[in-house]
């Protein structure tokens, strides 16, 4: 990467189609459709896209191996990380909720504050946080995929996980029963860069701005 390049970190996955859209209506650069490559560059833009995991992309930006990022919301609540939060993009939007069977929650109803209780989450420190602030006493179980099937095989009476429909919640027969935070995909920067390439960061943020709200 030259000093003249701009470096972006993008999440793979369905993020990426949700990111290209907005990216195209901003008009800017874009990379091939078909391409499966991690680093791909375009020369002729002075462009560059990583493609990290979107757990990834926030430390790939704070250690500066990428300028700029897109990252969920979700993302820098659960690992906060020492980099500018420039834009809130509004795609990939949805709700982190606190989850669990209707028929649990009314027994459990007053007994927060009396019994220790399970709650399974890939999200531990935002949980943990979370319940520490309602005075409640939980054992953090972290879980990494398929979080719907903890209470329904009681490994935990809640779970911590987002919500962007809700159709998986009711096909499997649960209920949300908190919503702890509204999460979108942010264009996140690395300090040092912004200082360093600040004219083309601020142009690229105009131009998203232009259309995010369309």
């Amino acid at each position: 990467m030259t000093s003249s390049t701009l470096r972006i970190a993008v999440p793979k996955g369905r993020m990426v189609r949700q990111v290209a859209e907005l990216w195209q209506r901003a008009r800017l650069p874009w990379m091939a459709d078909d391409s499966r490559k991690l680093l791909i560059a375009l020369p002729e833009a002075q462009l560059e896209f990583v493609m990290a995991k979107p757990v990834d992309v926030a430390t790939y930006v704070e250690y500066g191996v990428a300028d700029v990022g897109i990252v969920g919301k979700d993302m820098l609540i659960e690992h906060p990380r020492d980099v500018y939060e420039l834009l809130d993009l509004r795609i990939g939007q949805c709700r982190m909720c606190v989850i669990g069977l209707p028929e649990v929650s009314r027994s459990l109803t007053g007994s927060w504050h009396e019994v220790r209780h399970r709650v399974a989450t890939k999200y531990p420190h935002t949980a943990s946080q979370y319940f520490r602030e309602q005075g409640q006493q939980v054992e953090i179980i972290p879980l990494n995929g398929s979080i719907e099937l903890a209470p329904l095989v009681g490994l935990a009476d809640r779970i911590v996980d987002l919500v962007e429909t809700g159709a998986t919640l009711r096909d499997n027969g649960l209920t949300i029963l908190d919503t702890m935070a509204m999460i979108s995909s942010r264009l996140i920067c690395n300090r040092s860069s912004f200082r360093m390439k600040q004219k083309r960061i601020v142009a690229l943020c105009e131009k998203l701005s232009l259309v995010i709200d369309e």
